[in-house]
């Protein structure tokens, strides 16, 4: 059997073991790694090791155990309830009040899963307050965690650049996360109008269903957190962008070329602990090993694929074999399939990214395009029941009457929706690009 064929078969299986026996998927794609990377391609045990993605590890770690402190004192959660107390006034725009409310806290760094997780139970709690159909509730905070996620200095944001870099687009990596947030951010929009239109005409929520008390003042460390997020977003920022429009200046290539996103948030987080805004055990304890793990473990299989010659295989069958203009939609697809039954960030983008640019000089179609499409497809099918998102979204069912009645509105209604305008995008996105 081809060494190709076997890796494949190796990253199916991984995956599909994740998920029938809901252990880490990482774990799996490591064990393979090893298997094929020692016994059938002959590396030294020490390879094999060395492919372990270092540099996406400790970025995600390190940004993660800033934001951590920040969950720890309250200072997100209380952030998200000012957010909906100050668009109490405006009912009828609750949905996309949800929607903007997710977007911002994930977008300073809490991720997608964390602002699900607080999300989620309260969206659900609103929908049942004011009759707003849990259909488009789901949707919206779904789309809302997500899109805020892929912000360039955001959990899956930084995720994306890192592997985006690691592709040999290190010098663009910045201007195409910024091109995945805005797609990104402006779908769902999209998305949420049309179902209040099929779902929701005739419905309507009244300021008096639409409660929602005042949250207590910012505590002194809550202040000092916000500050330092703000102040870190801000570090992080403004040499990319000033870069973007004034890459001629010498100083400001330089001062560019030393900001590192995993670096800074060390150095952001030495200070909270000095501030003393949280324990630091806790915010140990908070990293999220698992997606850790996972993107990593699938992260080393990936550069055993490579070894192997696997990637340039199917880069090649994809750029030769489809039409150019086909191609995008492809990718979507392939995205949403893999993302229906596993994460976009630990499975999809680890084991497509590196593919992309032997696509892109295969067929002739800008990188950006491909790196785009592959999350906004992927990220179609994120709902799925048996997805992280709709697996998130049902746990905060609070009834198994509940639970039953939102599994097909989010398999049959939701998930055919979002891919729909996720081809949608990609058509767009060509005639722009």
């Amino acid at each position: 059997m081809n060494i190709s064929v076997i890796v494949i078969l190796a990253i199916a299986i991984a995956i599909t073991l994740g998920y029938k026996t809901k252990l880490n998927t990482g774990f799996f794609a490591i064990v393979f790694a090893y298997l094929i990377g020692c016994f059938l391609l002959d590396m030294k045990a020490s390879e094999v090791v060395k492919s372990w993605p270092i540099s996406i590890f400790f970025v995600i770690f390190a940004v993660s155990l800033f934001y951590n402190f920040a969950l720890i004192n309250g200072t997100l959660e209380k952030l998200a309830m000012y957010l909906l107390y100050a668009c109490r006034h405006f009912p009828s725009m609750l949905p996309f009040i949800i929607y903007l409310a997710a977007t911002f806290v994930a977008s300073l760094g809490a991720g997608f899963f964390t602002v699900l997780a607080f999300f989620a139970p309260l969206t659900l709690l609103l929908c049942r307050k004011t009759g707003m159909s849990k259909l488009i509730g789901a949707v919206a905070v779904n789309y809302g965690a997500l899109g805020g996620a892929n912000f360039m200095t955001s959990a899956s944001g930084i995720v994306f650049r890192s592997l985006i870099d690691d592709a040999g687009y290190h010098a663009q990596s910045f201007q195409y996360v910024a091109t995945i947030f805005i797609v990104s951010f402006i779908l769902p929009l999209l998305v949420i109008a049309l179902l209040i239109t099929l779902t929701g005409k005739g419905q309507r929520i009244t300021s008096s269903t639409f409660q929602v008390e005042k949250p207590e003042p910012f505590e002194r460390k809550q202040k000092i957190n916000l500050a330092l997020i703000f102040a870190m977003l801000m570090v992080v920022l403004i040499f990319p962008v000033l870069h973007l429009f004034n890459s001629d200046s010498v100083f400001i290539t330089f001062i560019n070329s030393r900001i590192d996103v995993g670096l800074v948030a060390i150095v952001f987080a030495v200070i909270a602990l000095f501030l003393k805004l949280g324990d630091e055990k806790k915010a140990i304890a908070l990293v999220p090993w698992n997606t850790l793990i996972m993107i990593c473990g699938v992260g080393m299989l990936i550069q055993v694929a490579i070894k192997a010659g696997t990637i340039d295989m199917l880069a090649g069958w994809v750029g030769s074999s489809l039409p150019n203009a086909i191609v995008p939609y492809a990718l979507a697809l392939i995205g949403g399939m893999m993302s229906f039954f596993s994460s976009t960030l630990g499975v999809v983008c680890p084991a497509l990214f590196p593919v992309i640019p032997s696509i892109a000089e295969a067929s002739g179609v800008s990188a950006i395009i491909l790196f785009t499409v592959t999350v906004i497809g992927a990220q179609a099918t994120a709902i799925s029941p048996f997805s992280s998102g709709g697996s998130l979204i049902l746990g905060s069912c609070t009834s198994e009457e509940e639970r039953n009645a939102m599994f097909p509105e989010l398999l049959f209604k939701a998930v055919p929706l979002c891919v729909f305008f996720a081809l949608l995008s990609v058509t767009v996105m060509t005639l722009i690009f």
